[in-house]
């Protein structure tokens, strides 16, 4: 579920910068009464949609080839990353919580599960998003010979 909203703003998102872009231009050629409206091609949208980008142009630096030795270690250290995140979770995480249920409530066992927890969190949080924002997405980028990579901006 996390997932599908995580797409569904994703594509909001596009679809905004999309409509932001070329409703003026789409405007400004009505106003002027000018015989040619330039309207996007159905190619250069779907580019867009498969981009790692949120801003909208027609045309967009693209590389000469597809490295794709580059492509499968990118994908390589994202099954390295959730392999590693899913460890960590195993060994860490879920033996803080185990014996939880069969207890009964205090204050103290919670707090120390939580404080227990921190650490493997973070490092989980660090994993996701070193294995989305940077390999996955240089990944489709290669892919897509998308050649501005400037995701962190």
């Amino acid at each position: 579920a996390a997932l599908l909203l995580v797409l569904q703003v994703r594509l909001v998102m596009k679809g905004h910068s999309f409509i932001r872009e070329n409703v003026p231009r789409v405007l400004s050629s009505v106003k002027d009464k000018s015989g040619t409206v330039h309207i996007p091609k159905i190619s250069q949208y779907l580019y867009f949609l498969f981009a790692p980008t949120l801003i909208y142009r027609d045309n967009y630096p693209r590389n000469p080839t597809i490295r794709w030795g580059y492509v499968a270690t990118k994908f390589a250290q994202v099954l390295g990353s959730l392999f590693y995140a899913y460890y960590i979770f195993v060994r860490l995480c879920i033996p803080q919580f185990r014996n939880s249920s069969q207890e009964t409530f205090n204050l103290r066992g919670l707090v120390l599960c939580i404080f227990n927890s921190i650490l493997p969190g973070v490092l989980i949080l660090f994993l996701v998003f070193f294995a989305f924002l940077h390999c996955w997405l240089n990944a489709f980028a290669e892919m897509l010979r998308f050649a501005d990579r400037m995701f962190y901006k």
